[in-house]
């Protein structure tokens, strides 16, 4: 196991590098330049000559990548003249409430989905299962920004049961203050994610139920349930778990749609507005972050794979 991990360790970290190199290159190739973006279309050449030579723009490329790479590894990802202060401090701030929202939504749609889908594996071609598959397809093959519209116009504006914005706050403390106001945003992400997760759980428990270990287990007079909770639930876990791995950069990054139609100040806001006022110090530590996130999540997923199946580990 520990060679296993080492073994993902050094290819998630060449990726990491990767990624680094994929970003800074975009920095290059922004229009203009970093230094025009920045300043906007009506720099004076003296002004973009004095940024480029404050910041080593000036300087050899790879001085320039080491110096980057120097940057990021001290939490230094630029800064922001839009919001006139640093990229790292603005990530920190909106970082832990796209945690909290994604994070509730995610335990959630693993805690219904998990079971539901085992259900319907044990079940499958009954009226349940297909009444259940029913919805499934509805909210798997709906829009994020559909659904979002449909819980406020039903939940808020009609019935008045939820508000329609989410709560406001420049901390988690505040945030949670109005959990009236998480519910749908929650509501929206997560009946998307029960959809996706069941699915795969009930095509896993098919394929476990008829290998021969669980045929032997029936001969042996064990009953349905023991069955499932012994000898299935294990194995048909393992595709959501990798699913889960591959949603993790949706926790970091956040829910840009979800987040935007509700107001949700979390990552996904704050990525949508630097896009509409071209704040690309932000949107590249985005997609710095962002990138880092996925690789760390398809590590974690490989190594929960192996955890749960030591046949993964001799590949």
């Amino acid at each position: 196991m520990f060679s296993f991990i080492v073994r993902r360790l050094g290819q998630a970290v060449a990726v990491v590098l990767l990624v680094t190199l994929i970003v800074f290159i975009l920095l290059k190739v922004l229009p203009g330049g970093t230094a025009r973006a920045l300043l906007g279309p009506r720099a004076s050449t003296s002004a973009i000559k004095t940024f480029n030579h404050a910041n080593g723009f000036d300087r050899p490329v790879i001085i320039q990548y080491l110096n980057w790479i120097w940057k990021i590894l001290h939490w230094n990802l630029g800064y922001s003249y839009k919001y006139n202060q640093p990229v790292s401090t603005l990530l920190g701030t909106v970082l832990p409430k796209s945690l909290l929202l994604v994070g509730m939504a995610m335990l959630l749609a693993i805690i219904i989905a998990v079971p539901v889908g085992m259900v319907q594996g044990a079940r499958r071609n009954r009226v349940l299962d297909h009444v259940i598959t029913g919805l499934e397809l509805v909210f798997y093959s709906m829009p994020v920004f559909f659904l979002g519209i449909l819980l406020i116009l039903y939940l808020s504006v009609d019935h008045h049961v939820f508000p329609s914005e989410a709560p406001q706050g420049a901390t988690v403390a505040q945030v949670i203050q109005d959990p009236r106001g998480l519910v749908m945003p929650i509501l929206t992400l997560m009946l998307i994610t029960v959809a996706l997760f069941a699915r795969y759980m009930r095509s896993s428990t098919l394929d476990v139920l008829v290998q021969d270990y669980v045929r032997t287990a029936r001969a042996k007079g064990n009953g349905q349930t023991g069955v499932l909770r012994h000898h299935v639930f294990r194995n048909a876990l393992l595709p959501v778990v990798t699913l889960i791995g591959l949603s993790f950069p949706t926790l970091v990054s956040g829910a840009i749609v979800t987040e935007t139609i509700f107001n949700y100040p979390g990552m996904g806001l704050m990525f949508w507005t630097a896009a509409q006022n071209r704040d690309y110090a932000i949107l590249l530590g985005f997609t710095l972050v962002t990138g880092i996130a996925t690789v760390t999540g398809s590590l974690a997923a490989d190594i929960a794979y192996a955890a749960l199946d030591p046949r993964v580990r001799v590949h």
